[in-house]
């Protein structure tokens, strides 16, 4: 096993890591971790994901990568939201192969070996509003949006001109009834949070359908 692999499996319990790590744990020379990075690459103990980021070997991992929590490190700051937040929460049917996010930067899509990460630039006043942080069994954290911000994220990216859960559950096949209870205490905030007009006229007709 790679010097560098070794010491990254002892003290990452994610599997994943970056340059500034890898400088920490050999700070004595910028050639020297250069070499080990490249043996450990060429030796399929590593995985690079991006410039900078890099994750171990499947075979070295001690648990699953959560691709979730790693898409932060990928392109940051950014919540999981879109089609991949409504697969989560059980609201779409389809199977997403691309894990999509909202992101305060620039819109991005990275091919890596993990998969492909996309990324929405999603104009707000408050980023994290209607986000739940989450942790899981091993204690990586990530960010998920509700149901009714992955709808509103969906709108804006997407530019759909729905006026409620109606239109929304015919292009997406959802059920409106899986969505009441989720949304209600939301909308009067992502309404105040969002600038595009198409979210605010989604969430005004959801409101509408609620009795609000």
């Amino acid at each position: 096993m790679n010097k560098l692999t070794e010491q990254i499996f002892g003290i990452s319990p994610y599997g994943y890591f970056t340059s500034q790590e890898t400088a920490t744990l050999f700070p004595d020379s910028a050639d020297r971790r250069y070499g080990l990075v490249k043996r450990a690459l060429a030796g399929g103990e590593i995985i690079q994901i991006r410039r900078g980021l890099y994750c171990l070997a499947p075979k070295f991992q001690k648990k699953k990568i959560n691709l979730y929590s790693l898409s932060e490190h990928i392109h940051g700051p950014s919540y999981i939201s879109l089609e991949s937040a409504l697969s989560w929460h059980g609201l779409i049917p389809e199977a997403v192969y691309t894990l999509t996010s909202a992101t305060l930067g620039k819109s991005k899509v990275f091919q890596s070996p993990l998969g492909v990460f996309s990324y929405t630039h999603i104009p707000q006043k408050i980023f994290y509003a209607g986000v739940e942080r989450l942790t899981d069994e091993a204690g990586d954290v990530f960010f998920m949006a509700s149901p009714i911000k992955a709808l509103a994220d969906y709108v804006h990216a997407h530019k759909k001109d729905w006026t409620g859960f109606k239109q929304c559950a015919e292009d997406l096949r959802i059920e409106p009834d899986e969505m009441t209870a989720a949304a209600v205490d939301e909308i009067d905030l992502l309404l105040e949070n969002y600038t595009s007009r198409r979210v605010g006229g989604f969430l005004k007709g959801v409101r509408r359908e609620l009795g609000r």
